[in-house]
């Protein structure tokens, strides 16, 4: 991986890597809900979804997919994923469902919510929350 060891504190990612956490139901593929799992195997993959991840990960980006499946759906996932060519680094399973995600963390956090269609990214300025100085 792209890391750098500085100062004994957690490593980080080499300037320009990013690490994208991507979630799977609703956006790379239809939003299929935990209780219909025989619909995770025969789902297709969004197209732009496909390209775009695919093109991070040869860029040297780390892709991470971050899902609200369970451990129970890892295997039929991770077959989903290889039959339509996805290329990974890692899942996590089990995120928190329900939406409205806040994540507060030490390192930058930037978030893009999906809306339709994988495209490269733009600059865009929004308001955003942070903790008082």
């Amino acid at each position: 991986m792209q890391l750098e060891h500085k100062d004994n504190v957690s490593p980080v990612l080499k300037d320009g890597i990013k690490n994208y956490l991507i979630d799977i139901d609703g956006t790379i593929t239809d939003d299929i809900p935990n209780e219909e799992p025989e619909r995770m195997a025969t789902c297709l993959p969004f197209p732009d979804a496909l390209e775009t991840i695919n093109k991070w990960y040869d860029e040297g980006h780390i892709i991470c997919f971050f899902t609200s499946r369970t451990e129970a759906h890892r295997e039929v996932t991770e077959q989903w994923l290889q039959q339509h060519g996805f290329r990974y680094h890692s899942i996590l399973m089990g995120k928190p469902r329900g939406g409205n995600y806040h994540w507060i963390d030490n390192h930058l956090v930037k978030a893009t919510r999906y809306n339709g269609k994988f495209t490269d990214l733009v600059d865009k300025e929004v308001v955003i929350q942070v903790f008082k100085d």
